[in-house]
């Protein structure tokens, strides 16, 4: 969480959109990291899924718009205001916690990763137009996966005119084709990915 508000690096009077929210530890942080920012606008698919963020901007002191709803159906929920950052916490097959949740690895097979893949891509799609030119989109996973992280931005940046990459500064991690992948430690962290998109134009 700390790094994803580092990484995004928002100002003051900007609106920042995180969307798949829950359980909200990057909302609070985006929000004690730049106290002065207009609006932060929390997006997750179920009410239920919001209780514990309800709950952890309350604990506090912090205020956030909270909306239930599919990230994906702009239509239903965004107000047309762009926002100059967004923070995607992409749904993934969290196998980067997998020190931490074993289970997964017997859970998950090849067709769901591919089925999240395709939801990941789904989402960038749908999030893009709500960013204004000159904006900034963090892209992360908890995921281990190339085709959840790096392919996939692979694919949004092809499919993509006015979207371009930025760097990612810091030691950590190891540099993928696009972003970087830190992986998870037995005795320490866990395993995420990181891309930064910057919007250049409409397209």
């Amino acid at each position: 969480a700390q790094l994803a508000a580092e990484l995004l690096e928002s100002a003051p009077g900007q609106r920042v959109l995180d969307a798949c929210c829950a359980p909200g530890g990057k909302t609070c942080h985006l929000l004690e990291t730049q106290p002065e920012l207009a609006e932060v606008v929390a997006v997750d698919l179920e009410e239920s899924r919001l209780v514990r963020v309800r709950e952890n901007l309350q604990r506090l002191g912090l205020q956030a718009s909270l909306v239930a709803a599919d990230a994906r159906a702009t239509g239903e929920w965004w107000d047309g205001k762009p926002f100059q950052r967004i923070l995607l916490d992409a749904p993934c097959s969290a196998t980067g916690v997998i020190r931490r949740h074993p289970d997964i690895k017997l859970a998950r097979k090849p067709e769901d990763i591919a089925a999240l893949a395709h939801l990941q891509g789904e989402l960038l799609d749908a999030l893009w137009p709500t960013l204004e030119v000159g904006g900034v989109l963090l892209y992360a996973t908890c995921s281990v996966m190339p085709a959840e992280n790096s392919d996939s931005i692979a694919a949004f940046l092809a499919r993509t005119p006015g979207a371009r990459e930025l760097d990612l500064p810091g030691p950590w991690g190891m540099k993928q084709p696009h972003g970087r992948q830190l992986l998870p430690q037995v005795e320490g962290h866990d395993g995420f990915y990181y891309a930064k998109l910057i919007k250049i134009s409409a397209r």
